[in-house]
């Protein structure tokens, strides 16, 4: 059951930063919005446990920072 949450895990992160870049992409959310950035920092958590779990240091580390670039731009839109 630990494995196939992991997996879900996973998988919404990929969906989710495919989701935040295609709806930025086409002019349907702004580059500076709560909602994008939301979704790039929860799908970026995603993909840090998913790597972590199965040992992919690479992309963790990528979405760790990614994750760290998110949360600062939310600061910047919120205080």
């Amino acid at each position: 059951m630990k494995k196939l949450l992991i997996e879900i895990v996973g998988w919404y992160g990929a969906a989710a930063i495919i989701l935040a870049y295609g709806l930025v992409s086409f002019g349907a959310l702004g580059a500076t919005s709560a909602v994008y950035q939301l979704l790039n920092v929860t799908g970026a958590v995603g993909i840090v446990i998913i790597s972590m779990t199965k040992q992919a240091y690479q992309p963790a580390a990528l979405n760790a920072v990614w994750t760290v670039i998110g949360l600062v731009a939310l600061m910047r839109l919120f205080f």
